[in-house]
C-alpha cells in the first residue's frame, strides 16, 4: 500500500499541473489511507505537499506571463489571514467529539473528512460538465466580493487541508475578469502562499515527520513538472471529464466509509 502510495503522489503534482489544482483531492487521501496518517495531520502535510509543488508548478507559468501577482497578493492576504488563524486556533480547539447523538458521534476526523468529501463532490461537477475554459463578460475587479471570497476560501483551506484549486479559478474569471489560463497561473501562485503559510501554523502545533513529508513532496515535484510540460501538448478536455467522476466517486467514497 506505501509503495502505490508513493506512486499516488507523482499524481498529486501530475494532476496540479495539467489542471491547475486538484492536488489535495489526491493526497489527503493518500496519506490518510495508504500511509495511515492521522486526519488532521495529514491535512497539515497536505498543505505543505500542495504548497510546495503549486509554488514549483506557478514559476514557468510566471515566466510565460500567466500570473496575475496583483490579483494573486490582493485575493491571497485574506486567504492567508484566514488559513493561518485557521491551522494555528480554530482546528485545535476542535474537540475530538464534538457531538454525541445515541450511539453516533461526530468526531473531529468525521467533520474534517466529511468536509473534504463535501468539497471533493462539489469540485466534481465542473469537471463533469467538460467545458474546457470557463469565461465571463464582466471585466470589472469587484474587490471587496474578491476579499470575501479570499476569506472563505483560506477557512476551508485551513479547516481542511485542501488547497481550493477549483474554487480559486472560477472566482478569479468570475470577479476579476482574469482569463482561463492566467487564472490558472495565478491559481498556483495563491494556492502557494495561502498553503504554506497555513502549514507554518501547523509547525507550532504538531510534530513533522520531515523525511517523510520531504520525500512525498519531492515526488509531487516531478509530477508537477510533467504535467506543466504534458499541459501544452495535450487536450485536458478527457482528462478534466475522467478526474471529476473519479473525484465524485471518491467523494461518495469517502463520505460512505467515515459516515456508515
Amino acid at each position: 500500500m506505501e509503495i502505490a502510495g508513493y506512486f499516488a503522489s507523482v499524481c498529486v503534482g501530475l494532476i496540479l499541473g495539467l489542471l491547475g489544482g486538484g492536488g489535495s483531492i489526491l493526497s489527503i487521501p493518500i496519506l490518510v489511507y495508504m500511509f495511515q496518517v492521522d486526519v488532521v495531520l495529514a491535512s497539515a502535510y497536505s498543505l505543505f505537499i500542495v504548497g510546495a509543488t503549486s509554488f514549483v508548478g506557478a514559476i514557468p507559468k510566471y515566466r510565460e506571463h500567466l500570473v496575475n501577482l496583483r490579483t494573486g497578493i490582493l485575493f491571497g492576504i485574506p486567504s492567508i489571514v484566514a488559513i493561518f488563524s485557521t491551522r494555528k486556533w480554530i482546528v485545535p480547539a476542535i474537540p475530538d467529539v464534538i457531538l454525541q447523538i445515541d450511539s453516533f458521534a461526530l468526531s473531529k476526523r468525521i467533520l474534517i473528512l466529511g468536509l473534504f468529501a463535501i468539497l471533493m463532490i462539489l469540485a466534481s461537477f465542473s469537471m463533469i460538465r467538460g467545458k474546457r475554459e470557463i469565461s465571463s463578460e464582466n471585466q470589472k475587479f469587484r474587490t471587496f466580493l474578491v476579499v470575501v471570497e479570499g476569506l472563505l476560501i483560506g477557512f476551508l483551506t485551513g479547516l481542511v487541508g485542501a488547497g481550493g484549486g477549483f474554487l480559486i479559478i472560477p472566482a478569479l474569471v468570475f470577479l476579476t475578469g482574469l482569463k482561463f489560463k492566467t487564472a490558472v497561473g495565478t491559481s498556483l501562485f495563491i494556492i502557494a502562499i495561502n498553503s504554506l503559510i497555513g502549514f507554518v501554523g501547523d509547525i507550532l502545533n504538531y510534530v513533522i515527520d520531515w523525511n517523510f513529508l520531504f520525500s512525498i513532496t519531492c515526488l509531487a515535484i516531478l509530477g508537477i513538472l510533467a504535467g506543466n510540460r504534458l499541459s501544452r501538448k495535450i487536450s485536458s478536455l478527457v482528462l478534466r471529464k475522467s478526474f471529476g467522476w473519479f473525484t465524485l466517486l471518491m467523494g461518495c467514497w469517502i463520505l460512505l466509509k467515515e459516515l456508515v
